[in-house]
């Protein structure tokens, strides 16, 4: 009777693991409206350091009720223009929208069509940094402004993250949760098994000097 009391436990405990919002520990992506981009002479534009998969990852956790899924975007590229400072510097990627990929190849499969991320309509994602400011939240070193084009929808984020700049490499790291429904991606999943509207995301940027 006492093992059984116990194994019922445990098995509680693994189901409210599993059904856990991963995203409810992370910091929540500001979003709002586009903002302008200023011009950039290119004898302001400094060192720039260029960003490849080779170097740098943009993955993703995704959730429902039942539980999560890890993917990533596997073709990218851009870059940091880096004027002495964060502060005075810009980032710019253009994401493959077709690249993403995920754990179960039947979830890759249907993230790429007209429920999801419509890639034959929208095949490119891309952010470009419109103001980088000294300090973040959770110990960040700063907060990153910029407008993101997902799913054809242009909207500004604002997010942490944590900036290092040496003379060779430049490091991005940021773990933040975005609502996929500020940029139109709506599909809820069966009634049952609900898709959660928010998803971390994490960058893991190390663009060498170009």
């Amino acid at each position: 009777m006492r093992l059984s009391i116990v194994t019922t436990i445990l098995v509680g405990l693994m189901f409210l693991s599993a059904c856990s919002d991963p995203s409810s520990d992370k910091s929540k992506a500001v979003t709002g409206e586009a903002a302008p981009v200023a011009s950039q002479p290119a004898t302001a534009r400094g060192q720039k350091y260029v960003i490849t998969p080779q170097n740098s990852q943009i993955t993703f956790v995704a959730s429902k009720v039942t539980g999560s899924h890890n993917g990533q975007f596997e073709d990218f590229s851009g870059q940091i223009d880096y004027n002495g400072t964060p502060e005075q510097s810009r980032v710019n990627i253009k994401i493959k929208s077709d690249s993403i990929t995920t754990d179960t190849p039947d979830l890759t499969k249907h993230l790429k069509t007209a429920d999801f991320f419509d890639v034959a309509k929208f095949p490119e994602a891309t952010f470009v940094s419109t103001a980088i400011k000294a300090g973040g939240e959770g110990g960040a070193s700063h907060t990153v402004t910029g407008n993101l084009t997902l799913h054809g929808v242009t909207k500004s984020v604002t997010f942490p993250a944590t900036i290092n700049v040496t003379q060779d490499v430049a490091t991005v790291d940021s773990t933040f949760s975005i609502n996929r429904k500020d940029f139109g991606i709506n599909y809820a999943g069966a009634a049952d098994n609900a898709i959660r509207d928010n998803v971390v995301m994490t960058l893991k940027i190390r663009a060498n000097k170009g």
